[in-house]
């Protein structure tokens, strides 16, 4: 199977939460983390998993609340992200992979390559900051999303959780996403954990993303060494949909040609 259909996959009971997961590719392949960004699901990436179905053994992973994840009772936060995702990976068994995240599955990413660097090959973080200041000029227009604003600007997206979601409640996962969002604290975004990242990494942005500025990957560059960016023109906040041909060209050569066999 080459894509994701939130039909063939598991659940895992984490703490409070039922976490939904799909493994999809070559079964004997390296493996590759999916994390997908703020309220959507693991099928957001399947414009791009065929491509790296033959190589990978592909794990998708629903985050708490989103998908057919069930939300809990537990706040929202990258490090509850991250540990859920890091209970999966425990049951699976799996020690050394990959990680491909976009903005929150990227933030999430960055965390993880901070904080377990022995385990993590190489690292791709779309449109993925390391810090949300106190100061920061999108900080009103994050705490001003709500339910009825999400919904009128992705309705199909709004449908596809309310028919797929197990427990469906979408304003209460907006708001705890938007505390997610604007959570400023050490459990939110790794902000100086990035320096302890190993892994070979390869940050992508969109020229045109509003979301991530180009001041704030540069900066996070700059603390990850060695590590690799690419700046795709005209693309936004989705690069890996906005510009899918041009962003697989590059992530593609990065995650079989450019990364070491083992951790």
């Amino acid at each position: 199977m080459t894509t994701f259909t939130h039909s063939s996959g598991q659940y895992l009971s984490v703490d409070d939460a039922e976490i939904y997961f799909e493994i999809i590719g070559n079964p004997i392949g390296s493996p590759l983390l999916l994390l997908h960004g703020g309220l959507g699901n693991l099928t957001d990436f399947n414009g791009i998993v065929a491509q790296l179905a033959s190589e990978f053994r592909l794990i998708g992973v629903d985050f708490r609340g989103h998908g057919k994840s069930t939300l809990g009772k537990s706040r929202l936060t990258y490090q509850r992200y991250q540990a859920d995702v890091e209970a999966i990976l425990a049951h699976l068994n799996i020690d050394c992979f990959s990680i491909l995240g976009f903005s929150d599955g990227g933030i999430t990413a960055l965390r993880m390559a901070a904080e377990t660097p022995a385990r993590i090959k190489g690292l791709v973080a779309v449109a993925a900051q390391s810090q949300m200041e106190a100061d920061d000029p999108i900080l009103p227009m994050l705490s001003g999303v709500t339910a009825e604003f999400w919904e009128a600007k992705f309705p199909d997206t709004v449908s596809y959780y309310r028919e797929n979601n197990p427990e469906p409640d979408f304003d209460a996962l907006i708001k705890s996403v938007v505390s997610l969002w604007t959570n400023t604290k050490h459990s939110a975004y790794p902000g100086n954990l990035i320096k302890q990242i190993t892994a070979k990494t390869l940050l992508v942005r969109g020229d045109e993303d509003h979301l991530c500025s180009l001041k704030c990957i540069a900066e996070l560059r700059d603390q990850i060494k060695g590590c690799a960016f690419l700046n795709i023109p005209y693309a936004g906040h989705e690069a890996y949909k906005d510009a899918p041909v041009l962003f697989m060209e590059v992530v593609h050569d990065f995650l079989v040609h450019q990364l070491p066999k083992t951790c």
